[in-house]
């Protein structure tokens, strides 16, 4: 998988010219050909390629109509801010609150359940993946990596998205690849950042 990012909103992976398998996924060669007359470039990106927008607004999403997309937690906490948003963040302040402990804990749960409040939003968006990123303070801890994971997905499940929609990212650490490897074996698809 080649990655490309073009702009500051929304990244490709290349599969023009070859058939490539991304995570148990296969593309063929795009047959359309490139329109440089009268298409945008993105327009004719997405004959040639696979768009995964980068970006938790919605309203970007359905302009560039990706396949896949990503999220981040700076790119949630972006589109945290924006006043359409607050019914996301108020569902998820209200949960970590009924789920967790201390203050810490709270924050914590808060921020995993708006990331997947906002990535099953996009799933309703997106016919593909939703990428959704575990905390890279785990990036050196292959079990505290894989039990987010699965907590990510548990929330995922709790707003009726499968893991079948799900990528899971994860650090390109050592730690991150045994991760993904325990991961991969259980059915869960994983995207190394």
């Amino acid at each position: 998988m080649v990655g490309f990012v073009v702009g500051s909103s929304f990244s490709v992976r290349r599969v023009a010219g070859a058939r490539c398998n991304v995570s148990g996924r296969r593309y063929a060669q795009a047959e359309a050909s490139v329109d440089t007359e009268k298409a945008t470039q993105l327009e004719n990106l997405q004959k040639l390629t696979v768009i995964v927008e980068d970006t938790g607004d919605f309203e970007t999403i359905r302009k560039h109509k990706p396949v896949d997309a990503t999220t981040n937690p700076s790119l949630i906490y972006s589109a945290a801010s924006m006043d359409q948003y607050n019914a996301l963040v108020a569902t998820a302040i209200n949960y970590a609150r009924k789920s967790a402990g201390t203050r810490e804990e709270q924050l914590v749960v808060a921020r995993d359940k708006l990331s997947t409040l906002f990535g099953a939003e996009i799933t309703k968006i997106v016919p593909g993946y939703v990428s959704t990123e575990v905390d890279a303070r785990l990036s050196f801890d292959t079990e505290a990596s894989v039990a987010k994971a699965y907590e990510l997905l548990r929330m995922y499940e709790e707003a009726g998205v499968g893991k079948d929609r799900i990528l899971i990212k994860l650090a390109s650490t050592w730690e991150g690849l045994k991760a993904c490897e325990i991961l991969e074996k259980d059915g869960v698809s994983c995207n190394m950042t």
